[in-house]
């Protein structure tokens, strides 16, 4: 017996098998759960479909799977078509996991002062306004008591060299999860984030991961950096009903490092 035996939801956000939306969807469908997904679509001029191979790839023949929909957050129509898929193909849902996030990469690698106006609007709408907007195309999908998790960062609490725009739009997000759980409470819905370290995935890269694992490793109280085990864990756990009394928080993965107010032993290598 699983805990997700006889539970139904639906994921977003999976690009490879690093994806962190990935680590959890996984944990989910190995204590019985069942999965729909949602992809970036492909660009029309793709003949490859390497975003749809790319999912295929993690999810054929896999029972639990019960389909597959490219979606653009953007699109009020894209979105109403993947909640078309979860009534027919799944019913009423148990879970949502909301794993998606975009700034363009001169607004991202350059300064947070020298944002574009353009940039700004385009990373606020997919990274912060698309949990609104799932979640409020969802709530005819969502069974009472379900929960929704979306996936954040420090950088949206703390300043973060080099995460820039994107810790901006994380700063909503975070606040999008407060209001949400106020709102869908009523019906014993859930949501919260999960705040993870840095991990090596498509967007760690693109915002310097490689920067911050030496630094984590160095300050975390636990002197070492996250596992995608860990992350899939601890996101399945949050949308599980093992913890149906926890909603509107930000759970921090990523060995204690948030909790430090120096970098800790880190000072130890500039000791004489």
């Amino acid at each position: 017996m699983g805990i997700y035996d006889g539970k139904k939801g639906l994921i977003t956000g999976v690009f490879n098998k690093q994806s962190i939306a990935w680590a959890i969807a996984d944990q989910i469908m190995s204590e019985g759960g069942e999965c729909g997904f949602s992809y970036m679509p492909d660009k029309p001029d793709d003949a490859r479909k390497k975003n749809l191979g790319r999912i295929t790839k993690l999810t054929e023949g896999n029972p639990r799977v019960k389909f597959l929909q490219p979606m653009d957050v953007t699109n009020d129509e894209h979105i109403g078509v993947v909640m078309d898929c979860c009534r027919n193909e799944l019913g009423k849902i148990d879970f949502l996991l909301h794993s998606i996030a975009f700034a363009l990469p001169t607004d991202l690698k350059g300064d947070t002062i020298a944002t574009s106006r353009d940039g700004f609007k385009l990373a606020m709408e997919i990274s912060a306004y698309s949990l609104l907007a799932l979640a409020n195309a969802a709530q005819d999908v969502l069974n009472d008591g379900a929960s929704i998790l979306t996936l954040t960062y420090f950088g949206g609490e703390k300043a973060v060299p080099g995460y820039n725009v994107m810790g901006v739009c994380k700063a909503a997000l975070d606040s999008i999860v407060k209001y949400l759980a106020f709102d869908l409470g009523p019906r014993g819905i859930r949501v919260n984030a999960l705040s993870a370290g840095p991990l090596q995935t498509i967007s760690g890269r693109g915002a310097g991961v490689d920067e911050m694992l030496g630094l984590y490793e160095g300050m975390a109280p636990l002197g070492r950096n996250i596992t995608h085990d860990e992350a899939g864990s601890s996101g399945s756990f949050l949308l599980s009903s093992q913890s149906s009394g926890i909603t509107g928080e930000i759970l921090h993965l990523d060995g204690g490092y948030n909790a430090m107010g120096s970098p800790g032993r880190l000072l130890d290598k500039f000791k004489k």
